[in-house]
């Protein structure tokens, strides 16, 4: 347990987003003096890191420890694959570490010079980072949970209270929460927090929304699957939730879960969230990660990947995929000139940039034609330095039930290396944001500021005569997780393309958790297992193309 102590007030959480190019955005530094008011005292506050939960006998986490350990177990190859990866996103990681857990060389190329695709960050002239999103590391995720322990990392995930906060927008500066008691089991724990919230919902609002949930309760995952083709606004009246329900809870949770709106989420996804939070004790308690993810969580991956012979390059941008007269893949051409050959090749990019890089004689298959429904949904992340340090904070993430804004966290107290005893660095997410992508940093910082003097009214003000802006960083992602609307579940492909020797990797491609990091590093363990299980395929094409080598002239 850690333990950490600042000045001036309490303190809060946030943030969230993701890029495919540079940093978009400009930042804005400003010069001001602080000062302590007279006959003001300083209080001392504590903030608190909870044990790392006790997940590790959880069904999911074993089923996701086997298979880590398949490939660890796997035979050895006798001549490892040569795999060219696409993408040093977690996906993209992910099937590299996991190739070469099971003996392969693979070689993941990065078009940009940083690591981590969504979850990329930056670090400013003076020394601050920027990140492409606010990440929360959830208890029901348990190939990330196995992940950072197979990397002997999991001391950098800082634990907090197992509770969820929302805003309370009708009361400006205060927040209902959700406490789940830590000494009763899933899904009681959950219940139990949902009926001691009194703030949120009226009684006769939970008793019928629990009605409108039986179905799913008693269907399970069929049931789940089947309500794909729903809007969650349109499910929630159609099984007599009253609007209200909606307003109060699931707008926050659909902007948190896809930066989207409820009119637009699947309930699928939803649904998907209940289930995965609601039924293990821990899958709803969060910990963020104690420092920027690049150096903290990808780096120890990249050196995983290395010390078993695999290879990571930054600045290789894959300009086209070039085929072979059969139609499978011959090389990666790169935008510098270079030329990427392998016995294999997976792209693990976004669903958008494979897209553009697909071959035109592919274009018209079945599975790669499906991709055509999958587009990303573009989300904005604030960062917002304050001359001063905010009182009315957690050490949490929040839900801000704003119209403009999604989630948020002070990082300065939240984040071991972000703390800050002076200043609040917030992190927020702006979404839904289709119609702010295209708008000046500047106007979107005033449209935030609006929004966080109805959160901070005592502290915040919209022109900035209380707490003053240091600097900001706006970060634009036009194409993030795909948007998960309805009829989409039936698009995502399996990571085994039809095209010998071709796969895919991402939080979009099918694996049974939502669009997020613990969906991205699954999908990167589902395509390195098809690439181990096509092995003696893949090998004897290698050997095919060395005959006809030989043979020419």
């Amino acid at each position: 347990m850690s333990l950490c102590f600042s000045v001036s007030g309490s303190a809060f959480n946030l943030r969230y987003g993701f890029r495919d190019s540079e940093p978009m955005g400009q930042s804005l530094k400003i010069r001001v003096k602080t000062r302590t008011r007279k006959g003001f005292c300083p209080s001392k506050v504590v903030c608190v890191d909870y044990p790392r939960p006790d997940i590790d006998n959880t069904s999911n986490f074993l089923e996701a420890a086997y298979l880590s350990s398949s490939f660890r177990t796997s035979p050895r190859p006798s001549k490892p694959l040569k795999v060219v990866i696409a993408g040093a996103g977690l996906a993209g990681l992910s099937t590299a570490k996991y190739l070469a857990d099971a003996g392969h060389k693979p070689l993941l190329l990065e078009a940009r010079d940083v690591l981590g695709g969504k979850i990329a960050a930056w670090k400013d002239g003076d020394g601050d980072w920027y990140e492409t999103g606010l990440h929360i590391f959830f208890g029901a995720y348990p190939n990330i949970q196995n992940l950072f322990g197979e990397l002997g990392i999991n001391d950098r995930l800082q634990w907090k209270e197992h509770s969820m906060i929302f805003a309370m927008p009708n009361k400006p500066g205060e927040f209902s929460r959700f406490d789940f008691p830590e000494v009763l089991p899933a899904p009681l724990n959950g219940i139990l927090a949902i009926l001691r919230n009194n703030e949120m919902l009226t009684w006769p609002e939970k008793v019928k929304f629990a009605i409108g949930l039986l179905p799913a309760i008693i269907g399970g995952q069929a049931y789940v699957e089947a309500q794909d083709g729903l809007t969650v606004q349109e499910w929630m009246r159609k099984q007599g939730v009253p609007d209200r329900v909606t307003t109060e809870v699931f707008i926050a949770m659909s902007k948190a879960l896809n930066f989207i709106n409820p009119d637009e989420l699947s309930m699928q996804c939803i649904l998907i969230a209940l289930n995965r939070f609601l039924q293990e004790k821990h899958g709803s308690k969060m910990a963020f990660l104690d420092g920027n993810p690049p150096e903290r969580l990808c780096l120890p991956i990249v050196e995983h990947i290395q010390s078993l012979g695999g290879e990571v390059r930054l600045n290789s941008r894959v300009q086209k995929i070039e085929l072979n007269d059969d139609g499978t893949v011959k090389n990666f051409l790169l935008t510098n000139g270079n030329v990427i050959d392998g016995d294999a090749y997976v792209f693990a990019t976004p669903v958008d940039i494979l897209k553009l890089q697909l071959p035109e004689n592919w274009k018209e298959m079945a599975y790669f034609k499906r991709l055509e429904k999958l587009v990303g949904v573009p989300v904005i992340n604030i960062h917002i330095w304050f001359d001063r340090k905010l009182k009315n904070t957690y050490d949490h993430l929040l839900f801000s039930r704003s119209p403009l804004l999604s989630v948020y966290a002070d990082m300065s107290l939240t984040c071991k290396e972000y703390y800050n005893p002076n200043q609040t660095m917030l992190e927020l997410v702006f979404a839904p944001a289709e119609e702010w992508i295209s708008c000046s940093d500047s106007e979107i910082i005033d449209a935030t500021m609006k929004e966080l003097a109805k959160l901070f009214p005592d502290e915040i003000s919209a022109d900035q005569s209380k707490a003053k802006i240091v600097k900001y960083h706006v970060v634009k992602t036009p194409r993030s997780v795909y948007k998960t609307i309805p009829n989409c579940e039936p698009c995502r492909p399996l990571q085994r393309s039809p095209v010998e020797g071709f796969y895919l990797a991402g939080d979009y491609t099918k694996q049974k958790y939502l669009a997020s990091m613990e969906g991205a590093v699954l999908s990167g363990k589902l395509c390195a297992q098809a690439i181990v299980q096509d092995y003696v395929l893949l090998a004897a094409r290698g050997k095919g193309r060395l005959a006809e080598a030989s043979m020419c002239p």
